[in-house]
């Protein structure tokens, strides 16, 4: 078996496709709600808008991830209670982490004025921003938020 079939096999996994396929979802409501923020309050108004938007992508990620991604089935009041403050405390940390990029990259380098991005400098500033975290996430939802118990791995 060739190097790039066995990295597609241990990495192209059922998981890791739906998602990326969800985060590219849960990515058109983060960058939707925050680029009608940014018409709906102006230019400027970039760390508002991304708080917006955070919150209405989080809501959506938490919900396809628990259902699709990771099936985490159970709703008892003992997985939520921890499953919810670890889901929204990690998205946290990765928010925290895209503001601070985008404090550097907007506010402090104004990458954002580049005059081939026209005028979505601030939401291409904010892709770059996205990999990062869609990474960062996984990583966190995978072996912190929504692990599988020994009873329950196959």
């Amino acid at each position: 078996m060739t190097f790039l079939k066995k990295l597609a096999r241990r990495f192209l996994t059922k998981e890791i496709m739906l998602y990326l396929f969800f985060g590219v979802l849960v990515t058109v409501v983060n960058f939707g709600v925050f680029q009608g923020m940014l018409w709906l309050w102006g230019k400027g108004s970039h760390h508002y808008a991304n708080i917006v938007a955070f919150v209405a992508a989080a809501s959506f990620a938490y919900i396809t991830n628990k259902l699709f991604v990771f099936e985490s089935r159970s709703f008892s009041r003992e997985v939520l209670k921890k499953e919810i403050p670890a889901f929204f405390g990690a998205r946290i940390v990765s928010f925290l982490f895209e503001e601070a990029g985008i404090f550097v990259m907007i506010d402090w380098l104004g990458l954002h004025r580049m005059a081939f991005l026209g005028n979505f400098g601030e939401l291409a500033v904010k892709a770059v921003l996205a990999v990062v975290v869609i990474v960062l996430n996984y990583i966190f939802s995978k072996f912190f938020i929504f692990r599988k118990s020994e009873e329950e791995r196959p």
